[in-house]
């Protein structure tokens, strides 16, 4: 949708993170200008926007500079600045991948084309999600566990039963198949794991090797399995999704990794499945408060993995940011269809 004011239209860059590796570089910025020559005017908002979870952006600042504006980028998009770019905003763009936090009545109401940046944490994410399932494999937590009391635990290892396992034919479920899911499918498959993913629209396709099926048939996917990663987004379909009757399913010591949103897997119930020796262990970046409590107890549970929701955190990110916004902002102005446009009714 073309500015209704005069002079050249209006790109608003609200992305001054509190935290500082996501804040953009002035690279960033500066393909941003290049890009939209003179037709285009670039505004960087500089007061603190907060990108963590989904983002929660729109400063004051944000909110006075957005109006009249064509397209805003921010972490997160909140209702303020839509109200203030009512009549002229023609697309509004996330710097994350959740987008649970900007689906309000005001998005739905302005008619902006509304995009994310799923796929652009897909890998280091995917990496941490190994290195979490390996974690409790090959019994890294044991060994850290006798390193605190300088202990040689060479006899917890070689005795029976063993406390290890190999990835190699093992059974690996994803719930979720998206850009994450998919990087995370890959690497099981390439270390010679069976993968059997969850995705909401299976015709959609899957992965060469991945059986996917869909939520209705989920059960299928978490039976007998050896690892169970969680990376579908939070809607209103999967909220509390994985509660003790899936976990039940998965075999008996299974790893569950959880890289999607804490409010997916139900708390009590893994820590139930946990006390009992049911799943071995937990590698969690998200929880259903962040930040965790002090009392909770994952932070003390000996087979809990408790990670600040930064499984993410990548120098990669910001070359991926910036070929996606320019794609998108070269598409926009060439009227064509956008890519990772999120389904409003589908939550993602």
């Amino acid at each position: 949708m073309p500015s209704s004011t005069p002079g050249p239209r209006r790109l608003v860059v609200d992305l001054a993170s509190q935290r500082p590796l996501w804040q953009p570089p002035q690279s960033f910025l500066d393909a941003l200008v290049a890009a939209g020559g003179n037709a285009w005017r670039v505004d960087a908002v500089k007061a603190a926007s907060n990108s963590d979870g989904d983002g929660s952006g729109g400063s004051p600042e944000a909110v006075a500079v957005a109006a009249g504006a064509e397209v805003y980028i921010g972490w997160g998009i909140p209702e303020a600045v839509l109200e203030a770019g009512r009549g002229t905003l023609g697309w509004v763009h996330t710097a994350a991948a959740g987008v649970a936090g900007s689906l309000t009545p005001a998005l739905k109401a302005s008619g902006a084309i509304f995009t994310n940046s799923a796929g652009m944490h897909a890998d280091p994410i995917a990496e941490w999600v190994v290195a979490g399932v390996l974690h409790f494999f090959r019994g890294m937590d044991l060994s850290r566990q006798a390193q605190d009391q300088a202990r040689w635990a060479k006899d917890d290892f070689t005795g029976l039963p063993c406390v290890t396992r190999e990835v190699a034919g093992s059974r690996v479920a994803v719930y979720g198949l998206g850009g994450i899911g998919r990087a995370v499918a890959q690497r099981f498959t390439a270390l010679g794991a069976e993968v059997r993913a969850v995705r909401r629209r299976p015709a959609l396709g899957g992965l060469p090797g991945v059986a996917t099926v869909g939520p209705g048939q989920a059960d299928w996917v978490l039976e007998g399995a050896a690892a169970l990663v969680v990376t579908a987004p939070l809607t209103p379909g999967t909220r509390a999704a994985i509660g003790a009757r899936r976990l039940a399913l998965l075999a008996d010591g299974a790893v569950v990794v959880n890289v999607s949103r804490g409010q997916v897997v139900e708390e009590s119930a893994l820590l139930a499945a946990l006390d009992s020796g049911k799943v071995r262990g937990a590698a969690l970046d998200v929880f259903d408060k962040e930040p965790l409590p002090p009392e909770h107890r994952f932070w003390t549970h000996p087979r809990v993995l408790v990670h600040p929701h930064s499984a993410a955190v990548s120098t990669g990110f910001w070359a991926r940011e910036q070929a996606l916004v320019l794609e998108n902002w070269k598409r926009y102005r060439e009227k064509k269809e956008l890519v990772n446009v999120v389904d409003l009714s589908a939550g993602y």
